[in-house]
């Protein structure tokens, strides 16, 4: 059965259109809560959201939704998405919530649930929440509504959950670092976890108004913090996507340092102390063919999944491994978390600066990656991707790259966009496949 309103993560869409409305979170807040009403016992959920403007209609109306089944709900307010997760499973909630389009723009928004585990749903659970969609929802009577409050102190919980990731001997006395918030959901709590622990922190991206989240800031907006880390003399450059799920790093001379040089950064370093688990790194079909190659040299593999952080945390579940993510900068660390969190990975990258007592430039670049380009095409019709044309381009372009590169195309689970990606050692040969796949799809949009 396909799935009509869940996307690669959770539920997205533009505030007050379509699937984006408070009428909407009205019915997913009952639809969910009702699937996840086991057992006699209180049912909770925790809810948080990001900075975006329609973050208060969607709390609002899920809180309704929640309530008119029979749970209880507890708001926590803007915290990054892994902090949701982590309090879902410490307050012994029976469901999470969080309220994000984590890299869109403010004018989107979106719904995240997560289990009573911490970790994000199956497609089977969405499937069942998509079906009570379809339904009129089993309305409780009037003396066992839900309860709804604020709590106080889930800041604190998480900062100090994310400053137990690193070892007590470690502090981060004399490093300079640049915070790049996002304007998103991090705004308070990246800046003191890393202050905490001893660093002189430069913070930007920390000035939320409801609609600048992630505008010229963030991971996805490189260059207002690669200039600051520069301007500022900094030691290194935390750049964090609206809900924080997500890092880059930026390095004394400004330069970007993707998800695939901090996979490999991390595993290198829980490798050689022996607490590498699963015998390598799991990523998706997007990651730098130079990750593969570097780990192959440590005698280490890469797994590969289809595009998502779901999917990464699927084989890492299954397979045993506890180091996996995304090149956009998802980190997945199941020692300390259960979802993609980059104030933890920074968190574990700034401790790797402190052992190795070298520069960002000399620790974070691990590998050589290959010459890689990702263009994305907009369409407005059917799928370009069932075009013959499209089809036998594609095939061409396979062929070319066999044994020397590798191609990935797919629809973005987004937004209408095709993903055109390909990679190998000659750079030129990469630009034109890439280049004649997208004006194949241009042209059968």
């Amino acid at each position: 059965m396909a799935r009509r309103f869940f996307g690669t993560d959770g539920i997205r869409g533009r505030t007050n259109d379509g699937v984006m409305t408070a009428a909407m979170a009205m019915k997913v807040g009952q639809a969910a809560g009702t699937h996840f009403l086991r057992g006699g016992h209180r049912h909770r959920v925790v809810i948080g959201k990001d900075t975006r403007l329609s973050g208060y209609m969607m709390e609002s109306a899920l809180v309704a939704g929640f309530t008119s089944v029979g749970m209880d709900v507890v708001m926590t307010g803007p915290l990054p998405t892994p902090a949701i997760a982590l309090l879902t499973r410490e307050m012994r909630a029976d469901l999470g919530v969080m309220i994000s389009a984590s890299h869109n723009p403010f004018e989107d928004n979106g719904i995240k649930l997560f289990g009573p585990d911490g970790f994000k749903l199956s497609d089977e659970a969405e499937l069942a929440i998509e079906r009570l969609l379809e339904d009129d929802p089993p309305l409780v009577d009037a003396a066992r509504i839900g309860r709804a409050r604020r709590i106080d102190d889930a800041r604190g919980r998480y900062i100090h959950a994310v400053k137990q990731s690193v070892s007590s001997d470690i502090r981060f006395d004399g490093l300079k670092v640049v915070v790049d918030c996002a304007h998103g959901a991090a705004y308070q709590v990246a800046p003191a976890a890393i202050w905490e622990l001893g660093a002189e922190v430069i913070a930007m991206g920390v000035e939320p108004n409801g609609t600048n989240i992630n505008r010229e800031v963030g991971s996805t907006a490189l260059a207002a913090i690669c200039t600051r880390v520069v301007q500022e003399s900094a030691d290194i450059g935390i750049a964090l996507d609206g809900d924080a799920d997500r890092l880059i790093v930026i390095d004394e001379q400004g330069q970007p340092v993707d998800g695939d040089q901090i996979m490999a950064l991390i595993a290198t370093r829980l490798n050689a102390r022996g607490a590498l688990r699963g015998g390598g790194v799991v990523a998706t079909v997007m990651s730098n063919l130079g990750l593969e190659r570097y780990l192959e040299t440590q005698g280490l593999t890469l797994e590969r999944t289809k595009v998502g952080d779901r999917y990464v945390l699927e084989r890492m579940k299954a397979g045993g491994y506890n180091v996996g993510g995304e090149q956009s900068g998802h980190m997945i660390l199941l020692d300390h978390g259960t979802t993609g969190d980059g104030t933890l990975a920074a968190m574990r990258v700034l401790a790797s600066l402190v052992r190795s007592g070298k520069r960002a430039s000399e620790v974070l670049h691990v590998f050589d990656a290959v010459p890689q380009l990702l263009k994305n095409v907009h369409y407005s019709g059917n799928d370009p991707l069932r075009d013959e044309a499209v089809k036998a381009c594609i095939a061409e372009a396979e062929r070319e790259l066999a044994g020397s590169g590798r191609l990935v195309i797919r629809a973005s689970g987004t937004e209408p966009v095709i993903r055109v990606m390909a990679e190998g050692d000659d750079a030129a040969q990469v630009e034109r496949v890439v280049d004649r796949i997208c004006d194949a799809v241009a042209r059968a949009a």
